[in-house]
């Protein structure tokens, strides 16, 4: 039998003992039902799953940018103030393994030009045009209403939530998270399926899967795990009453809730103290280097942990650039670069960078039209694929106009997305090892789609 059939048996049987609670049962009472299996997966059979979430709505035109004569005429003349000269592109200029139609070229901005290097090692490939959708959609459909569309477009709140799960703002689970779930009994601790190391996302949280939140140092301690009140003896006499429980249903819910998460706040500060340092550098500035150097430390002490299928998020923030785009962009790129070219580095160190691999993502992209000092929201943008086990240098999806009000633009610039998230989110699924079958438990409407899979991974 295979390891997706298990895993897949194994989701059904939780997801039938959660019914005893109850659907609308707090996922802390979810959590404290997870019972811990033996790994299903042979021994080092390993893969990691990276949300890399830039929070406000990334501006793609300024990220990728059309460097060919004529694209860049048109972009300049669209964008004014806002565009990046071109001679300032010559060095980030991509040459795909597959050439761009119509002679067409693109360039990274210039403060992504570690991205470069890894795009022409074949390491990085690039998404075009991708977004949130629910079903293919032409523009003569989207101007007619004839098709569903995600509601609230162009809002922060309801986009990010669209993108990380397929639902609006107050969905109850994402499909990062729902990858997690089919994967729960493949890792001797199921509590490290879903690793969160900037907070709380709707992506990392599956219908049985919880995520597990640390920061960007290690382990967050619980208050009164060690001290309370400035009382080491009252926070043993808290601990006691934790482990022994008590007669009332939520009062042995809560402790058995309070007792996993100290058990596994110990287990995980354990395996990365033993953990020799890593030699890669990572910015300590920067706080989306910092998070990914913490993912890098607990990838490594994935034996003591028991993980052999891990789905991890990162964020940051500030894209939000109705103003000083100029000002503030080239920054945010330099992080974005500089982390993930630290964090590849950091996976080759480690021996597994082929089992690793990371994806950027954000609320939407934003309009090619400048409003005099930045840009606005949009939908479809440009992301990026991160892996040793990527198809890279290559660019995925289809290459959208340059142009305001045209083939691909729903005003003022705004990219009706051509590739969904859905089939991003089906190829990494299956990449992680989710059966065909299993699909529609992690992308409900991917059966909307004739090709639920990108082709970004190499065979083997």
């Amino acid at each position: 039998m295979s390891i997706q059939h298990i895993t897949r048996r194994e989701f059904l049987r939780r997801s039938a003992s959660l019914g005893i609670v109850g659907a609308a049962a707090p996922w802390a009472l979810n959590l404290a039902t997870i019972g811990e299996a033996a790994a299903a997966n042979a021994p080092g059979d390993y893969k990691a799953l990276v949300c890399v979430f830039l929070n406000g709505g990334n501006d793609h035109g300024n990220t990728l940018v059309p460097y060919d004569a004529v694209s860049h005429a048109a972009y300049a003349q669209i964008r004014q103030t806002l565009a990046t000269p071109r001679d300032s592109l010559a060095a980030t200029a991509l040459n795909p393994a597959i050439a761009l139609p119509d002679a067409r070229q693109m360039a990274l901005a210039p403060q992504l030009a570690a991205l470069k290097t890894l795009f022409d090692s074949g390491k990085l490939g690039v998404m075009l045009n991708i977004g949130t959708l629910i079903q293919p959609t032409t523009l003569a459909q989207y101007k007619a209403g004839s098709v569903p569309l995600p509601p609230k477009l162009f809002s922060h709140n309801d986009q990010q939530s669209f993108w990380q799960s397929s639902q609006v703002e107050g969905a109850p689970s994402g499909w990062g998270g729902r990858i997690g779930d089919l994967f729960l009994s493949s890792n001797a601790t199921s509590t490290f399926t879903c690793i969160n190391v900037s907070g709380n996302a709707v992506f990392m949280t599956g219908q049985n899967a919880v995520q597990y939140q640390v920061g960007a140092s290690g382990p967050t301690a619980l208050r009164g795990a060690t001290s309370l009140y400035g009382s080491q003896a009252c926070a043993s006499a808290l601990n006691s009453l934790i482990r022994t429980g008590g007669s009332r249903t939520l009062e042995n819910e809560h402790s058995a809730v309070v007792r996993r998460a100290l058990d596994a706040n110990a287990q995980l500060t354990g395996a990365l103290a033993g953990l020799p340092a890593l030699a890669t550098a990572f910015d300590s500035a920067s706080p989306l280097a910092t998070q990914l150097q913490m993912v890098a430390r607990i990838i490594a002490a994935r034996s003591q942990l028991g993980a052999s299928r891990q789905v991890f998020f990162v964020s940051i923030g500030g894209f939000d650039l109705h103003d000083n785009l100029l000002d503030q962009h080239p920054t945010l790129l330099t992080h974005i670069a500089n982390a993930l070219n630290s964090f590849y580095a950091a996976t080759v160190e480690l021996g597994i960078a082929n089992a690793v691999t990371s994806f950027t993502a954000s609320d939407f992209g934003r309009t090619l039209s400048s409003n005099g000092d930045g840009s606005d929201h949009g939908w479809g943008s440009h992301h990026f694929v991160l892996g040793g086990a990527v198809n890279g240098g290559r660019f995925y999806g289809a290459l959208p106009s340059v142009s305001v009000n045209g083939p691909d633009d729903v005003g003022q610039g705004r990219l009706l997305p051509t590739t969904s998230v859905d089939q991003l989110a089906a190829t990494l699924a299956s990449w992680m090892g989710v059966s065909d079958a299993d699909l529609p438990l992690v992308v409900p409407n991917i059966g909307h789609y004739s090709t639920r899979n990108l082709g970004m991974f190499r065979a083997g």
